[in-house]
């Protein structure tokens, strides 16, 4: 039964599954490289649930509970008393197997090993380990409180009973979960990352301004929020990260970035979080 859960890496999405699982309930222990990165995810967390306080959407009774069950640390060995880990460093296969591989030795052998990657290869992260029928993805979406799917990954090797065990895990955050097999981009992705590509496409061939493209998209298709606003908000670099990855395993053209998204990301323009992407953030 899970009861305590590990996360590794505070920054935007671990923190939204740190405060996810606080909420539902669970004892959490974060862990970040340095107590200044610790301390941003912290403060972040509590930034969101005031919010929802303020929103109407969490009890202050409940906030408090929550924040209660919720400690943080700089050191891996920390996370050893876990019944679950969540991996949510950066998304790179080198970053995210170096963190498997040291939790492997460090938590007990019959310890679920999830990453929440939005892309990579579930089967090759195992690979590292020594519990690769424990490995498993789950893929939260941003910003993680509100949104409500999460994309179980299962790999080669997967057993049914640590699919069983996280997709209750899952539910248990009010999530509704949907379950994808090992291929890069899983579901949502898959679909997401060329429709977004094309949208960088369109702005660098002139087509329309990013306002009529975003417009365009917004009022002819009723979507919440055009394309290169939703890049922004998902993160340029994470973008560019997953489509990398995506057309490395298929060498399909609809997943290579296209230029003016790698120099966006080279300059440091990664969208909201820094400021500055497709628009400008005060």
């Amino acid at each position: 039964m899970i009861r305590r859960v590990g996360v590794v890496g505070c920054g935007l999405m671990g923190s939204g599954i740190v405060e996810s699982a606080a909420r539902a309930g669970y004892e959490v222990i974060v862990r970040e490289l340095t107590p200044e990165l610790l301390e941003r995810g912290l403060s972040r967390i509590d930034a969101s649930m005031k919010r929802a306080v303020e929103r109407g959407k969490l009890e202050a009774a409940a906030r408090d509970a929550a924040r209660g069950r919720l400690h943080g640390t700089t050191a891996l060995d920390e996370l050893a008393g876990a019944d679950l880990v969540v991996e949510a460093v950066i998304e790179k296969m080198d970053e995210k197997k170096a963190v498997l591989r040291d939790l492997d030795r460090i938590i007990a052998p019959e310890v679920i090993l999830a990453s929440n990657t939005s892309s990579l290869s579930i089967t090759e992260m195992a690979s590292v380990t020594g519990r690769a029928d424990r490995v498993v993805g789950v893929h939260f979406f941003n910003p993680v409180p509100v949104m409500a799917l999460v994309e179980i990954v299962r790999g080669l090797v997967t057993s049914d009973e640590t699919v069983r065990r996280v997709r209750e895990f899952g539910q248990s955050l009010g999530k509704t979960v949907v379950v994808t097999r090992d291929t890069p981009g899983f579901i949502v992705n898959r679909l997401l990352i060329p429709y977004l590509l094309d949208a960088i496409r369109a702005l660098e061939l002139g087509v329309a301004s990013r306002e009529d493209i975003d417009s365009a998209i917004t009022l002819g298709l009723g979507h919440p929020m055009g394309p290169l606003t939703l890049l922004d908000f998902v993160g340029l670099d994470t973008t560019y990260y997953i489509a990398e990855a995506m057309f490395d395993e298929f060498k399909d053209a609809r997943y290579a970035p296209p230029p003016l998204l790698k120099q966006m990301v080279l300059a440091g323009w990664h969208g909201r979080k820094s400021g500055r992407g497709f628009y400008e953030y005060g």
